[in-house]
């Protein structure tokens, strides 16, 4: 039989998990920042396209939530424009990462509403006919902050 520690524990890291999944999809991926980023120094990217093949982003099947699943999905499919543009959450600094696309060659972008942000604008704007340099640019003005994340909560994707 549980006892009533035991219990309130359980309880506590189910509201934790449950906040986990639900609040930074639901919320707006801007939360909590303001205005561009034009005032911090730009993360490492890599100005011109890779010159040898890219490594793999992660399968999209190996996460439950769908906005996830979707953004890693679609990072796949722009790689070459990823591996062109900073990430903003530094990841650069903490985690060694040289571009964007690092993000989705790992677990690292299944838990950064910027990292996902940045890989849906990059997506949309790839899409949109824009070149690397000009998602940049948009990316460095926290254009990627309008992104809306709910477009993506179905999988796979119709955006």
């Amino acid at each position: 039989m549980q006892t009533r520690r035991e219990w309130l524990t359980g309880a506590a890291l189910f509201a934790a998990a449950l906040l986990v999944v639900l609040v930074p999809y639901g919320a707006d991926l801007h939360a909590g920042q303001s205005g561009s980023q034009a005032d911090e120094p730009v993360p490492a990217y890599h100005s011109q396209p890779p010159a040898g093949a890219l490594p793999d982003t992660l399968d999209p099947a190996r996460f439950d939530n769908p906005v996830i699943k979707n953004t890693y999905a679609l990072a796949g499919k722009v790689k070459k424009v990823l591996y062109q543009q900073p990430c903003y959450c530094h990841c650069d600094r903490a985690h060694g990462h040289g571009s964007l696309l690092d993000c989705f060659t790992s677990t690292h972008g299944s838990m950064c509403n910027i990292c996902l942000g940045e890989a849906l604008y990059s997506y949309e704007q790839t899409r949109k006919g824009k070149t690397a340099a000009q998602i940049r640019e948009g990316i460095q003005n926290g254009e990627w902050q309008k992104v809306d994340a709910a477009k993506y909560q179905t999988y796979p994707a119709k955006p």
